[in-house]
């Protein structure tokens, strides 16, 4: 069987799904979210949780973000809860005892979700909210969330998510996939199809959390967990596009691979065990027949195509040099040097598709940036994307696909 049989069942379905966000992003319930208003006289009481493990370089500014919010002082309160840090992030959460919107909770160390969990059962708001202590929010950010509850049906909403001051490359290419991002889920929102509420900023209904029990550990994923419990739990799931958050990302391969091996791994195993009921089920709409059984078949995709590209371009490259080195054998050992020629690059349909499955990825991540509002520049993400993500991607889907496989649990911090 050729490469190109393998790979257009995978292409066509990305491009499907390509297109369906992009029809979903230019429907009327997306386009009415789009002229939601910020709030101006409905101001529920609000929390916002930061759970804190070794953040001593980054949780002051993430606190101070949260007091340059502008919403009403005396609707809104910082609650930060140290999970058992060993370095100086305690002393660093001290300094903010004093304010009177914060509050400040110590506890041994049990995880993300205990965390959140110490910092409900201490205030009786309206609507909690989570932020990572390395992640900083624009003042207009909670105002932008906060109308998306005027619904009853919405239990939870997220924020626009960017990285925050992209340095190297690889910085900028998770940029510009974290405003690839911003249309998603905007798009999804308007299907109730999200299955993630990221730590920047996303909000709940206080009323449906407890009810729910509260935040599991989800496979090391519990935001993930929690926005599925929801979805099956009946209710839906928002989006605020211009609620700006800002996110530190991992600088390296290494560390960018650690991270995204717990989120697939986390991905899989909820979808695998406990909520495999909500997958190609009809009664969860879109998120049951489209977009679980997509982010499932994305996985395999991802692998399958970058093993197909690998074995294509060595083929090419191996015909290449035999063709040049097709000599009689009395000259075989003379020196012959690889030479680069365009007639042997692979031209099929499949590297067609390929291609307009990236250029409409672009086309997304400029929406997105466009949707935001976000004063970032994107050309050097849009580069860094195109020439690296298709390499690094597969590096965590490998290695998350044989953790799943085999049974393996890696530690997080």
């Amino acid at each position: 069987m050729s490469p190109g049989l393998i790979a257009y069942p995978f292409l066509f379905v990305a491009i499907f799904f390509e297109s369906f966000i992009l029809v979903t992003f230019l429907s009327k319930p997306a386009r009415d979210a789009r002229k939601r208003s910020p709030a101006s006289g409905n101001y529920p009481k609000v929390a916002v949780i930061v759970p804190c493990y070794n953040e001593e370089s980054t949780i002051g500014g993430t606190v101070e973000s949260l007091l340059a919010l502008d919403y009403p002082t005396g609707r809104l309160e910082v609650i930060l809860v140290d999970d058992g840090s060993t370095d100086t992030t305690p002393a660093t959460m001290d300094r903010y005892r004093a304010h009177p919107q914060v509050k400040v909770i110590r506890k041994e160390n049990g995880g993300k979700h205990t965390a959140l969990n110490a910092g409900i059962a201490q205030t009786d708001a309206d609507l909690i909210g989570c932020l990572d202590a390395d992640s900083f929010v624009e003042p207009d950010a909670l105002k932008e969330i906060v109308p998306c509850f005027d619904r009853p049906e919405v239990a939870a909403t997220t924020a626009a998510m960017t990285v925050h001051e992209p340095k190297n490359l690889l910085e900028h290419m998770q940029n510009a996939e974290y405003t690839f991002g911003v249309t998603l889920r905007h798009a999804l929102a308007a299907v109730n199809g999200l299955y993630v509420t990221p730590g920047p900023f996303s909000f709940y209904r206080r009323a449906v959390v407890v009810a729910l029990g509260g935040f599991r550990e989800g496979h090391k994923t519990e935001d993930m967990e929690m926005a599925l419990h929801i979805q099956r739990a009946g209710y839906e799931i928002d989006n605020a596009p211009r609620a700006r958050v800002y996110t530190k990302a991992p600088r390296t391969v290494g560390k960018l691979v650690k991270q995204r091996t717990r989120w697939t791994t986390g991905f899989m195993r909820n979808v695998m065990h406990e909520y495999r009921d909500l997958v190609g089920n009809p009664s969860f709409g879109a998120l049951g027949l489209i977009v679980l059984p997509i982010a499932v078949l994305a996985i395999a995709s991802g692998l399958i195509l970058f093993s197909l590209f690998l074995y294509t371009s060595i083929a090419q490259v191996i015909l290449m040099i035999s063709v040049r080195q097709g000599i009689p054998l009395g000259y075989a050992f003379l020196p012959s040097f690889p030479h680069f020629d365009w007639f042997y690059l692979p031209s099929s349909l499949y590297i067609f598709l390929g291609i307009t499955a990236l250029f409409a990825s672009l086309i997304m991540i400029a929406m997105g940036k466009r949707l935001s509002r976000s004063p970032q520049s994107l050309p050097v993400g849009l580069l860094a994307y195109t020439l690296l993500y298709g390499f690094v991607a597969p590096l965590w889907l490998l290695r998350a696909t044989a953790d799943v496989a085999i049974g393996k649990q890696r530690r997080w911090k």
